[in-house]
């Protein structure tokens, strides 16, 4: 891959791809001590930046040969960039995607014209089913990361940065399997190689971080994060070998700081941004990259397909950990005007109860006791320390969970 794949890739996507939008933010630059600009492949076609690469890819085909069929295994934002770009093109292609992948990703993935396959309870799984039906389609198997030519259609994204902000200091970039990491990465240090170019992972799914501190392709058993569209276990060997030589760092964010972040984006700027695309602003916010400080920053927000039974939990999470629920249990006296009591004091701290659980049956329990485990809204973390503080002030004990902590009190 050189440089000129990346412009040839531009030229096919002119006219397909959205160039989106480069927006700065006051709020999250006064949090991140920094100048944050977002780069918004959320809003781009198929909800994600995937549509250049898997296009570029498939465009190539079409013009070097007369592949008729593509297939590709995806549970996510893959599958409808790859059925997207093989309608545009006129070509026939399926999508093997593991068997609990909910319908409504079925369903978009469909819309676009693609046939689609279940098999196998993950990726790999679906990997190993779509390599068999490559070969039965006599088809063209279509990599959703470690491929060259898709690696250059994710690399258009820098080129539009570099036109749109020319003095940029870092670029953040979501890291799975590589291939948007990679892209951005080489693309930026052909051209300026003074923009830093930085990569973030869930901190339970985080091969591409230790492959690029180690210095040689790593993989990880297992991997656990609400940023599923980076959970990969095993990262591309192309992409890693150009993130180890591009790059210039990767660090890890919690799914805390991921949900967190959701909120913060769904609240200040009204843009719905799903987990993965949210772990480049998580990380500005974070402070972790201290060298940042004051610098100009573009925080590639890369997808917004977050699926509607799923973004309840995330958006809970995210109010949990930035202080604006919480969990707690008091013990009272189970006598007549107890609740009463500590009701009154719950209204005079103006905290909004969400559910209250009588528990008896505890035996830590005397005979005239019991538990209210509560869940509550509160403004932030003070107002939770000032509530929990007049409850134990009036008499209440004040139980914490097992791991000696009140959820969502600091």
């Amino acid at each position: 891959m050189n440089l000129n794949d990346v412009y040839t890739a531009q030229k096919r996507l002119r006219g397909i791809t959205h160039l989106t939008s480069l927006e700065h933010s006051d709020t999250f630059s006064k949090l991140a001590e920094a100048d944050i600009w977002l780069k918004c492949e959320n809003r781009q076609k198929t909800g994600s930046f995937k549509v250049r690469g898997a296009y570029n890819k498939i465009k190539k085909l079409s013009e070097e040969t007369d592949a008729k069929c593509v297939v590709a295994a995806s549970a996510g934002n893959h599958a409808q960039g790859v059925a997207y770009a093989a309608r545009e093109l006129g070509l026939e292609a399926y999508i093997v995607m593991p068997l609990a992948t909910p319908i409504a990703k079925i369903a978009a993935t469909e819309s676009y014209g693609a046939k689609v396959v279940l098999s196998g309870d993950c990726y790999d799984d679906s990997y190993s089913a779509a390599v068999k039906l490559t070969k039965e389609k006599n088809a063209v198997f279509v990599h959703p990361f470690d491929d060259e030519d898709v690696i250059a259609g994710q690399g258009t994204i820098a080129l539009e940065l570099i036109e749109q902000m020319p003095d940029l200091d870092a670029i953040i970039v979501p890291a799975g399997g590589g291939g948007l990491f990679a892209g951005i990465a080489y693309t930026i240090k052909q051209i300026n190689p003074k923009i830093e170019v930085l990569g973030v992972q869930g901190e339970r799914a985080d091969a591409i971080k230790r492959t690029f501190e180690l210095k040689k392709h790593t993989a990880t058993d297992s991997v656990y994060t609400i940023a599923d569209g980076i959970a990969v276990k095993n990262p591309g060997i192309l992409t890693t070998n150009i993130i180890n030589k591009y790059a210039d760092g990767v660090f890890s964010v919690s799914d805390d700081e991921i949900a967190s972040t959701i909120i913060q984006l769904l609240e200040r700027t009204k843009q719905v941004v799903e987990p993965a695309g949210a772990t480049s602003l998580a990380l500005a916010l974070s402070h972790k990259a201290k060298h940042l400080k004051n610098k100009k920053i573009a925080c590639v927000l890369s997808g917004g397909n977050i699926d509607v039974g799923f973004i309840h939990k995330i958006i809970e999470k995210g109010l949990v950990s930035r202080g604006r629920q919480m969990k707690f249990s008091v013990v009272l006296t189970d006598k007549p005007g107890s609740l009463e009591s500590f009701s009154r004091i719950m209204g005079a701290q103006q905290a909004n109860i969400i559910s209250v659980q009588y528990d008896r049956m505890s035996t830590e329990l005397s005979l005239n006791e019991t538990i209210l485990h509560i869940a509550c809204e509160v403004s932030g973390f003070e107002h939770g320390k000032k509530l929990i503080n007049a409850l134990e002030q009036n008499g209440f004990l004040i139980i914490p969970d097992n791991r000696g902590i009140i959820i969502g009190n600091k």
